[in-house]
């Protein structure tokens, strides 16, 4: 294998690793909306209208919404954080190694 495989297959696998680490700060972000939604639905059953012209979810609602998602994100605030670091590190690095061993275009999108 010659160094620009080598090099490029190096490249490859960090911004896998990137796109990896990009999907995982993805879920937690998925999963906080979801769960602030449950709480949010169960907070509330008493005091919601259950008539067919009322909409199913109020502004008090949504205000209700916004305050779990800030609160969860608070308790996750350390993962969220760290991934984000890593992030911008792994970012830093894919952007050394393009400009360290001249690799400007992704391996998948090089014309040869």
């Amino acid at each position: 294998m010659n160094i620009d495989a080598e090099q490029r297959a190096m490249l490859a696998r960090m911004e896998r690793a990137h796109a990896e680490s990009a999907r995982h700060l993805a879920v937690i972000e998925r999963q906080i909306e979801a769960r602030a939604e449950r709480m949010t639905t169960s907070s509330r059953v008493k005091a919601r209208q259950h008539d067919r012209a009322s909409a199913t979810w109020s502004r008090a609602d949504e205000r209700d919404f916004q305050a779990n998602v800030i609160a969860l994100r608070f308790q996750r605030r350390g993962e969220i954080d760290a991934l984000s670091r890593k992030l911008a590190r792994q970012a830093g690095a894919i952007a050394a190694h393009r400009v360290r061993y001249r690799v400007n275009e992704p391996a998948g999108e090089s014309v040869s």
